[in-house]
């Protein structure tokens, strides 16, 4: 895993509140995306691996790789994509440029459970989206907090 850079201090207050918002946001967008999973089959760990190996279409899936996307250590990759295999959602193979590497593959009953939850999650930052960019903003921007209700779900 890649180490945590150093970043430099920032001066003025810190906006706890617009800070708080953005965690609430994305964490919300992650849970909903949990519960989609689990609804779908999958554990979201695992939704997460096929999302990485779909978007990584071009580039080899390397244990190594997939990884460091999903930032997780290297046996818990393997399990994984080991529980992956055994529903014939992902493949392995040997890498054909260095035959001690392995390759992940996405399989067509990976491919049909990503596309489906993948549409969902687009619907769903088509409509949740917009509130997530706001605080956003405001954090890059520094423009300080917007004191609006937080909405209730």
């Amino acid at each position: 895993m890649a180490r945590a850079r150093r970043l430099p201090a920032l001066r003025g207050k810190v906006d706890y509140w617009t800070l708080a918002q953005l965690r609430y946001y994305i964490r919300r967008f992650l849970r909903t995306r949990e519960i989609a999973a689990q609804q779908a089959g999958v554990a979201p760990q695992q939704y997460l691996l096929l999302l990485q190996l779909k978007g990584l279409a071009g580039t080899p899936a390397t244990i190594g790789t997939l990884a460091e996307r999903l930032q997780l250590r290297h046996h818990s990759t393997v399990g994984l994509v080991d529980r992956l295999v055994r529903r014939s959602m992902v493949a392995r193979r040997r890498d054909p440029r260095d035959r001690r590497g392995v390759l992940v593959e996405l399989r067509p009953a990976g491919e049909r459970v990503l596309e489906r939850l993948a549409r969902h999650s687009l619907q769903e930052l088509r409509s949740e989206g917009p509130e997530l960019l706001s605080v956003l903003r405001r954090l890059i921007r520094g423009t300080g907090p917007s004191r609006r209700a937080t909405p209730q779900r």
